[in-house]
């Protein structure tokens, strides 16, 4: 098959690779029908993840069909159209028994396009399938349902929940990208008082104001002074980091009130000064996170029923073959507009299981 590799710092390749096999009794092997690139993978190609080992197929978040189960996969079965979660979970590890899946200590968590083949190919092996995919059902579009796999449950995990977004908060949302304009969305079921988004880009921003931010502000346009505008002094209740650059979590910290919280979700590839000389008394909550997924399930069930706002974010489409051009489109996002790029099809006209191993 084809597959997106990650070749070395700077450098990935379209190329052609061995077929997954079934490994493990609870492997399925999925073949890719819709697959999206995420901001985390371009942190990978800086050289921002340095686990991820040159060789690796790169990707986390996928739509795809069922083509062949291992003997312990319970939940599926070939043929199945299935969500496949950017978090693996063994299910049986303490953290999992906690259902914080994501530190996963049983060998899932994010392990695809990490620490073993990802997404960004012609089929994946996904270990742990019956709690690591998620059936669809067929009103879901697959562009729709792959938004589903990372963007929207880590923006209302790592985001939404660990900031504690409460009715009439004061939110602010540092990066409009994907993961922040998920965060908006999400942000927006607990109503807070009014939401503010921030970026380098105008067009984001834009995207930004029509997915529910009262106001935006561009770097140089002063958004500390803007939040401190708006609250008359006081600062945010929560605020978001959704970029993954130290001057936007120091911004951050910046722009919370006493007692608010700052949930960091953005990946960090460098330190970033935490300036407890000022924070030390203003009682703040500081959160990280990896997502868990454990919000999957509800965030299908509301996108399947209408209440999940999920279309419009990916803005630029391309054939699963034209994975080098999506990568340099996504790159450079501040030139091209893109938000959200997915890739699928064309599509098989014949499915061949690859046999065991």
């Amino acid at each position: 098959m084809k597959a997106l590799v990650f070749r070395g710092t700077g450098e990935v390749a379209w190329q052609e690779v061995p077929d997954p096999k079934v490994e493990d009794a609870a492997d399925a092997i999925v073949r890719v029908d819709a697959v999206t690139l995420c901001g985390t993978d371009l942190h990978i190609v800086k050289g921002d993840v340095p686990e991820v080992e040159p060789g690796r197929v790169l990707g986390h978040e996928a739509v795809g069909t069922v083509v062949e189960t291992g003997g312990d996969v319970r939940t599926v079965r070939p043929g199945d159209r299935v969500l496949v979660s950017c978090i693996s979970s063994c299910g049986r590890c303490a953290f999992c028994r906690e259902r914080r899946y994501g530190q996963c200590g049983g060998g899932g968590g994010w392990v695809l396009g990490h620490l073993i083949d990802g997404t960004q190919a012609e089929y994946v092996r996904v270990p742990f399938a019956d709690l690591s995919v998620h059936p669809l059902p067929s009103a879901v579009d697959s562009f729709d349902a792959v938004l589903l796999a990372d963007i929207f449950p880590t923006a209302y995990e790592v985001g939404v929940l660990n900031g504690g977004v409460r009715p009439g908060d004061t939110v602010v949302v540092v990066g409009a990208g994907p993961i922040g304009l998920a965060a908006i969305i999400t942000a927006r079921l607990y109503s807070p008082g009014r939401i503010i988004a921030v970026d380098l880009a105008d067009s984001r921003l834009a995207a930004a104001r029509h997915l529910g931010a009262d106001a935006t502000a561009t770097a140089d346009e002063g958004p500390e002074q803007l939040v401190a505008d708006l609250t008359n002094g006081l600062g945010a209740d929560v605020v978001m980091e959704a970029v993954g650059v130290p001057e936007t979590f120091e911004m951050c910290t910046r722009m919370v009130r006493p007692g608010g919280r700052v949930a960091n979700i953005g990946v960090h590839g460098k330190p970033a000064v935490l300036h407890l000389e000022d924070l030390w008394i203003k009682d703040v909550t500081l959160t990280t996170g990896l997502v868990d997924t454990s919000s999957t399930p509800m965030l299908l069930r509301m996108t399947a029923a209408g209440r999940l706002p999920v279309s419009g974010l990916v803005t630029h489409r391309f054939e699963l073959g034209q994975m080098e051009e999506a990568y340099d489109v996504f790159g450079r996002a501040a030139e091209t507009g893109a938000i959200k790029v997915a890739l699928g099809g064309p599509q098989h006209t014949a499915v061949q299981a690859a046999g065991p191993g």
